[in-house]
């Protein structure tokens, strides 16, 4: 079933699930445990189908942008688990137009075309442009470099996936294509937003409702491609 494109909003309620120290845990993974039992979208994301709690962030992007038409060519970058592919797959309505593409092994999605690829291989970009039958309409990369706990180096890591993200729209957007990326903020995504509107008609900052407050987390949203 096709869920209704405007129910983004979670509703959970009840009382909150306090966690118990347990002998070898570390505090820091009581502390996520216990967040994670009582994250509304975690909830949610359970209940819907969904395999991570970050398809309601790329849910309430679409709500607003409105960038996942119907009959549209979708690359997702950094797929795994595959939560973004699952809400690609029900609202372009078009079946195996969604490449998801990750470093990872992923289980399969109907009407998603699952690769097992490097995006600094070389040949990566060939193998999509053959998979894809042609360039696409837009690029959503969630990619994210696995966390030190140092904030600036993770915000570094991610930044270089950032850019693989926005070189590989480069060469795969149709022209007025989207490219969807999220960045951690902290300085060095300045050079990558001066890059990326030299390229694209409009570019901004979004953070939907489901990133966590504290997360630096946020997403550049660059409309309407322009090849260089």
């Amino acid at each position: 079933m096709r869920r209704p494109r405007r129910s983004t909003k979670t509703t959970t309620r009840g009382a909150s699930v306090r966690v118990k120290s347990a002998r070898g845990r570390k505090t820091s993974s009581t502390r996520w445990l216990q967040r994670q039992l009582n994250d509304p979208y975690v909830v949610e994301a359970k209940r819907a189908g969904y395999r991570s709690r970050s398809a309601w962030k790329l849910c309430q992007l679409d709500d607003q942008i409105k960038f996942l038409r119907s009959g549209s060519k979708i690359l997702d970058l950094g797929a795994a688990p595959g939560g973004w592919t699952q809400v690609v797959v029900e609202r372009s309505g078009r079946r195996d137009a969604v490449i998801a593409v990750d470093i990872l092994p992923m289980d399969p999605i109907t009407g998603a075309n699952i690769l097992q690829l490097d995006m600094t291989d070389a040949e990566a970009i060939g193998i999509i442009l053959k998979e894809a039958g042609g360039k696409v309409d837009v690029v959503l990369s969630d990619m994210a470099a696995a966390t030190t706990g140092h904030r600036q180096t993770d915000h570094i890591r991610t930044m270089a996936l950032c850019e693989i993200a926005a070189d590989v729209a480069q060469e795969i957007l149709v022209v007025g294509g989207v490219l969807i990326v999220k960045v951690f903020q902290g300085g060095a995504e300045g050079q990558l937003l001066s890059d990326l509107k030299q390229s694209f008609e409009k570019v901004r900052h979004v953070k939907p409702a489901a990133s966590r407050k504290e997360s630096p987390e946020t997403y550049l949203v660059a409309e309407g491609f322009r090849k260089q």
